[in-house]
């Protein structure tokens, strides 16, 4: 269900009192995590699905004591493909800016990746005066 203008208009004001009176905690949440190690993500699932399989093979025995590793296996792999991303560099990383003050150029929008287009998209939108 779509958020009503009066609604949207709220969340933007919010979000700009946000940005103006907390930069601090801004900076801390859209601190970029990296991107996801897709061989991490397989090499976990992959040991989760092996730990499954000691367990169901404990059970079928009906052997406890081999359910433990199982388990252990399990947990391992799961946290292994959950664990964070290797971090960006900070080169890109652009820190909040407070009230009226100059804004950098930025390339144009033909270039970049896609999340650059879109967090330029975005400055564009909250930052009527530049466009």
């Amino acid at each position: 269900m779509p958020l009503s203008e009066q609604e949207q208009r709220l969340l933007e004001e919010m979000e700009r009192s946000l940005y103006q009176n907390d930069s601090d905690f801004v900076a801390r949440v859209t601190r970029r995590q990296g991107r996801p190690s897709y061989t991490s993500i397989t090499l976990g699932v992959l040991a989760a699905l092996v730990g499954v399989a000691i367990v169901v093979l404990a059970l079928v025995f009906k052997q406890p004591w081999l359910g433990l590793p199982g388990f252990v296996v399990m947990l391992a792999g799961v946290l292994w493909a959950l664990r964070p991303g290797m971090r960006m560099p900070k080169s890109g990383a652009k820190a909040p800016r407070s009230g009226g003050s100059a804004k950098p150029a930025r390339p144009s929008s033909s270039g970049g990746s896609f999340m650059d287009r879109m967090n330029e998209r975005w400055d564009k939108r909250n930052d009527p005066g530049q466009q």
